[in-house]
C-alpha cells in the first residue's frame, strides 16, 4: 500500500511540474511572437570625383625591331598630346609592351592547310586616373585627335567612382536605421502597444545605380562605374520587442 501512494505522488508531482513547463513555454512562445519587424531605407545621390580612362594603341611589322621604335615613337607623341591637353606626367602610367606573332592560316592548291607568319603585333596600353574628372572625360570624348597624329588608337569608356564613399555609406546607414524605427513606432503605436527594446538588426547589401535608371539590383551588391551621377541606397531591418 504504501509503494501505491509514493507511485501516486511521484505521478501527481510529474504532472504538476509538467504544467509548470507547458505554461512557461506558452508564455516564452507568445513573448517572442510580440514583436514587430520593419525594413528602413537610406538613399544618396553624388557625383563622381574620380575618373580611370584607359586607351590602346598599337603597331604591325615583319620586323620586330621596327614595330618596337614604331610603338615607342607612338608613346612619346601620346605623352606629349596628353601633357598639352593638361595631364600630368606622374597621372600616365604605361602598360608593358604586348607583342603577338600573327599568323594567317589558309589552304594550298591540294586543299590541304597552310600556314604562314604574318609579322608581328605590338600593342601597348595607357591608362589615367584623376580627380579632374571633367577634363579626362572631355579628353576620352576627343580622342580621335589621336589617331589624327597617326596613331592607331583605341579607347575605352571612362570608369566613375567617388572617393567619400564610406561617409555616404554612414549617413545612409543612419538614415535607413531612423526610417525603419519610425516605421516600427507608426505600427505599435496603430495596434495600441508601445515599442520595446530592439532584439536585432541587419544591415543589407549597398546598392551603387545611375539615377532614375532601370539597373537591377543584385544578391552581392550593385556598382555603376559607367554614370558620373550615381544613386546610393541601402536597407536596415529592425525587430523590437513589443509590450
Amino acid at each position: 500500500m504504501n509503494r501505491n501512494i509514493i507511485a501516486i505522488a511521484i505521478a501527481s508531482l510529474g504532472f504538476i511540474i509538467g504544467l509548470a513547463l507547458l505554461g512557461n513555454a506558452i508564455k516564452n512562445r507568445n513573448k517572442s511572437e510580440n514583436t514587430i519587424s520593419v525594413t528602413g531605407l537610406g538613399s544618396n545621390k553624388f557625383t563622381s570625383d574620380l575618373i580611370a580612362w584607359s586607351g590602346n594603341f598599337s603597331r604591325n611589322s615583319f620586323e620586330l625591331k621596327s614595330a618596337y621604335d614604331e610603338l615607342a615613337n607612338d608613346k612619346k607623341v601620346i605623352e606629349n598630346y596628353l601633357i598639352s591637353k593638361g595631364i600630368a606626367k606622374n597621372q600616365m602610367v604605361f602598360s608593358a609592351v604586348d607583342i603577338q606573332k600573327q599568323i594567317n592560316y589558309g589552304t594550298d592548291a591540294n586543299g590541304r592547310s597552310t600556314q604562314t607568319f604574318g609579322g608581328y603585333q605590338l600593342s601597348q596600353k595607357v591608362s589615367i586616373d584623376s580627380k579632374d574628372v571633367a577634363k579626362v572625360e572631355n579628353l576620352s570624348r576627343n580622342i580621335t585627335e589621336i589617331i589624327n597624329l597617326g596613331i592607331e588608337f583605341t579607347s575605352s569608356p571612362p570608369s566613375y567612382f567617388y572617393t567619400k564613399l564610406a561617409d555616404v555609406k554612414h549617413q545612409m546607414i543612419a538614415d535607413a536605421t531612423k526610417d525603419a524605427k519610425q516605421r516600427a513606432e507608426k505600427i505599435a503605436e496603430n495596434s495600441g502597444a508601445k515599442l520595446g527594446n530592439l532584439k536585432k538588426a541587419t544591415m543589407g547589401i549597398t546598392q551603387i545605380t545611375a539615377p532614375n535608371s532601370t539597373e537591377e539590383y543584385s544578391y552581392g551588391g550593385t556598382f555603376n562605374t559607367s554614370s558620373k551621377d550615381k544613386e546610393a541606397s541601402i536597407t536596415i531591418k529592425l525587430e523590437y520587442e513589443v509590450n
